[in-house]
């Protein structure tokens, strides 16, 4: 009878171990989560942001960035930068940070869905100006600065917005030429 214990608890410190491991596989998996293309720019941002180059993005690096762009955030506002990271904030850490802010935006089938409720001839493109109004009479609505934002590069033709590739470049970053470009510019470094 004791050996019939000591071999549940083999297998309960097996599965304790599993499980550590998988825990451990979900953080180092925030690479796969996107495109080689997408990574290399987080690595440049990353690389502006860290100011003093010592590999990590703390209070300093954060105001002086900010400096450089002209604005002067309070000490309340640095703080709570900050402390959106469980932990120091090296270049792993702030690609999870990405992940999961882009976790919270809709799967790439419901935007699309949405859309397509306002493209009766299923033709991929809706007009801009519908879109702009929906966007501030509707849900959250955008403000003006907003939507110029949001609308700046977008894909319109002829005052249709290619909503397909719209959807891409929030979901993905950038346009497919310029996804496909930096890709290709990556495979021919690596070779």
């Amino acid at each position: 009878m004791a050996s019939h214990q000591t071999s549940s608890h083999v297998i309960s410190s097996k599965k304790k171990k599993k499980s550590g491991r998988s825990a451990t596989r979900r953080t180092t998996n925030v690479f796969s989560m996107f495109e080689t293309a997408q990574i290399k720019e987080f690595k440049e941002a990353f690389g502006i942001i860290d100011q003093n180059r010592d590999g990590f993005i703390d209070r300093d690096d954060l105001h002086d960035m900010l400096a450089s762009l002209g604005k002067d955030p309070t000490e309340k506002q640095l703080d709570t930068m900050i402390n959106e990271a469980p932990g120091p904030i090296n270049f792993t850490m702030f690609l999870t940070l990405f992940g999961e802010k882009l976790q919270g935006t809709d799967p790439e089938n419901v935007i699309l869905d949405a859309f397509g409720y306002l493209d009766d001839d299923g033709t991929g493109s809706i007009p801009e100006d519908l879109f702009r109004e929906m966007m501030m009479t509707t849900g959250r609505r955008f403000t003006e600065e907003e939507m110029e934002e949001l609308t700046r590069g977008a894909p319109v033709k002829n005052g249709f917005l290619d909503y397909r590739e719209f959807t891409r470049t929030l979901k993905h970053g950038g346009s497919r030429k310029e996804r496909d470009g930096a890709d290709t510019k990556l495979r021919t470094k690596l070779k």
